[in-house]
């Protein structure tokens, strides 16, 4: 490839930085819903395609709204008096000359519901309202799908995306931290933990602090005495996990300040606790979309570069808006672990509509070198992004067949 460009970055890596941000929304926030739904939705569909139709069909599923309902949380057990909406986008193939329609709705509706029963403890994916506003695709955009002549489709987009490697300190104890409070162990303990936890981090030096919301699921809490009492025994236990983190990872974090759903007023009844009926604020409190959760790697970092593109749902065969999207991370993965000198790895993709994804408009790969770089990193991160990408189809299908998720 002679499109790729390889150069030292001049910057201070992330965790030497005086000041670090770092936001994960987790499982049950209604936006990582709509993420990890829709891109569900995908999977299935592509799945269809290939059995029906051989092939992966034209198809983009980047939209998705999931309107809050309306609820009345109560000690002991509230109720749902208006139900969630979700509405499904964007575009899919419906039809093709001699087959049978493609019942998309019903694959998305489908799809949805089972994503709902198997993540989300509380909710019944029957109580939900399931719109959908797919239609089938622009000319142009479809018939890209009836151009492949070769091994790979023509881009259906001009996109730019940038991924980076490796994870901070800060931005691996914010993911191990949601995945701790989302862990079969945690929730056998506490019931009442429900799924929609958001995690916001801010590491001033060698000092962090935390806030941490948590959806409290109300029928395992009787009353606001036990609501904080059950809350003071999970900040506890929060406490023995920093701690046990921290010496299995050998941090030197000096301190790590913390609070638990910040906006609890004591006294206030219902309207001063964090209380749920079913575990996630979608049920009232927030509406989702996609793309405005976590990227790729699964958190908000403040302080990366971030592309605008939204991975999730968008179609694994020619989106460059998904497939570039991941691609960057894994590049800047592979080579943080197989050239040796680099502190941070940051890869920069460029699409041209139209041209085969396989041939980027360029790659831009920036190494934080741990003490200058020379010749031989250089020919090594070219050598790995010309692998990954003469090994394209296979990544490809490993996004439409689910084995790579693109959703964290």
């Amino acid at each position: 490839m002679d499109n790729v460009h390889v150069n030292a970055l001049g910057r201070v890596p992330v965790s030497d930085q005086p000041l670090e941000i770092v936001e994960r929304k987790g499982l049950g926030h209604p936006d990582t819903i709509c993420d990890s739904v829709m891109n569900s939705i995908s999977v299935a569909l592509s799945k269809e395609y290939i059995k029906r139709f051989g092939a992966v069909l034209h198809h983009n599923l980047d939209k998705s709204l999931l309107g809050a309902g309306v609820t009345a949380p109560r000690f002991g057990g509230g109720s749902v008096s208006k139900p969630m909406r979700f509405v499904f986008g964007d575009r899919a193939t419906f039809t093709v000359p001699g087959y049978d329609p493609v019942d998309v709705f019903g694959i998305a509706k489908d799809t949805a519901k089972r994503w709902f029963k198997e993540n989300l403890r509380f909710v019944d994916p029957e109580t939900i309202v399931f719109d959908s506003a797919i239609n089938q695709g622009s000319g142009n955009l479809t018939d890209i799908f009836n151009r492949k002549t070769q091994r790979y489709l023509g881009s259906n987009d001009t996109s730019a995306t940038v991924g980076y490697a490796p994870h901070t300190p800060t931005e691996s104890l914010v993911l191990a931290l949601e995945k701790h409070l989302q862990s079969p162990s945690f929730h056998s303990e506490y019931p009442s933990a429900g799924e929609d936890v958001k995690v916001m981090a801010l590491r001033e030096g060698a000092n962090l602090d935390l806030t941490i919301a948590m959806a409290m699921v109300d029928r395992f809490i009787d009353s606001e005495q036990k609501y904080f009492s059950l809350k003071e025994e999970i900040t506890q236990e929060l406490g023995g996990f920093f701690s046990r983190y921290q010496e299995r990872n050998k941090l030197t974090f000096l301190t790590i300040n913390y609070k638990l759903d910040a906006l609890d007023a004591p006294g206030r009844g219902e309207d001063g606790c964090y209380l749920t009926v079913t575990g996630t604020s979608a049920e009232s409190g927030d509406s989702g979309q996609v793309g405005r959760g976590n990227d790729p790697a699964g958190i908000i970092p403040l302080n990366r570069p971030m592309a605008s593109e939204a991975a999730a749902g968008k179609n694994p065969v020619s989106h460059v808006g998904k497939i570039y999207n991941l691609l960057s991370f894994r590049l800047a993965n592979r080579i943080y672990d197989d050239v040796p000198g680099c502190r941070e790895v940051y890869t920069w993709l460029l699409s041209e509509i139209g041209r085969p994804i396989n041939e980027p408009k360029t790659v831009s790969v920036q190494i934080v070198p741990v003490s200058g770089i020379d010749k031989h990193m250089l020919a090594s991160a070219e050598e790995v992004v010309a692998d990954e990408f003469e090994h394209l189809d296979e990544f490809c299908r490993s996004l439409f067949e689910g084995v790579t998720a693109s959703v964290c």
